[in-house]
């Protein structure tokens, strides 16, 4: 009935904050599926599927000869891993809990601590599959080779941090326009079906075709991370600046949007939900 209020150190608040955030992944983890092991093999079995369509794809169209001197499985899987972890991470960020939210009339839970979750959730689930696909064609396939491993991890890792500015933004525009930020969320996702370049390299388009994909900061990512992916290919036609400052004036923006929704909604917005 009576409460003491203790003042907190910053390192006690810090603590706090981790533990909370540590929590609601977990719960964002299992929002997906009651049982943790069957949602990662539900994450494991879509990434499968979209490869093996790719992987049908590129032999009636006769598109294999465009693919990197390599081994081809690991340059398709290149693509799709790329753009897996940054569309799903657009999603998961995007569809988190807004200020709107009725969660958040319960303290000490915040917005930040909402986006955070819904990112690391993401981060965790494609980080075990590709673990594990990668485990199990090292295995029973063929050995695994990568010409650099920490440069592929690290594009891996832009590549999330780029789906979660997006998703910011488009979480930051929902409770203003939810049609609208439902409708640009699609249109990226499928968009980037083809203009994420994961279908071809850079180095064999001309001018006029690289134009119609240089604008696509998940086009760089997924061209790099094949250079480091494969010894034999060094992109030309990309660089890694260009999607991290595309990816940082989104999270500026995305903040920004995000604390002006956050003085401004109302929870009787989404009261009629």
């Amino acid at each position: 009935m009576f409460r003491v209020e203790t003042r907190q150190s910053g390192f006690q608040a810090a603590c706090r904050t981790l533990d909370l955030i540590f929590h609601n992944t977990v719960r964002s983890v299992r929002k997906g599926h009651a049982n943790a092991f069957m949602g990662l093999l539900n994450n494991i079995l879509q990434t499968l599927i979209f490869f093996a369509v790719f992987y049908a794809l590129f032999a009636l169209l006769g598109m294999r000869g465009a693919a990197v001197r390599g081994d081809y499985v690991l340059y398709l899987m290149s693509g799709i891993f790329i753009f897996m972890v940054n569309t799903k991470t657009m999603g998961a960020v995007a569809g988190s809990e807004n200020s709107a939210a009725a969660i958040m009339l319960h303290a000490p839970m915040t917005t930040a601590v909402a986006i955070a979750s819904a990112a690391l959730a993401s981060l965790y689930t494609q980080a075990l599959s590709i673990v594990a696909i990668l485990g199990v064609y090292h295995l029973a396939v063929t050995p695994v080779e990568i010409h650099d491993p920490i440069g592929f991890l690290g594009l891996f890792m832009l590549a999330w941090f780029s789906g979660a500015c997006i998703g910011l933004v488009v979480l930051a525009a929902t409770p203003w326009a939810p049609g609208i930020a439902g409708v640009l969320t699609a249109i990226y996702a499928r968009s980037n079906l083809i203009f994420s370049g994961k279908m071809f390299v850079a180095n064999t388009l001309g001018y006029t075709a690289l134009k119609f994909f240089d604008w696509n900061p998940l086009f760089h990512i997924i061209d790099q991370a094949r250079g480091a992916m494969f010894i034999n290919y060094y992109p030309h036609n990309s660089s890694v600046s260009y999607p991290l400052y595309v990816s940082l004036a989104l999270l500026m923006i995305g903040l920004m949007g995000e604390f002006y929704t956050r003085r401004h909604v109302s929870p009787s917005w989404t009261a009629g939900k």
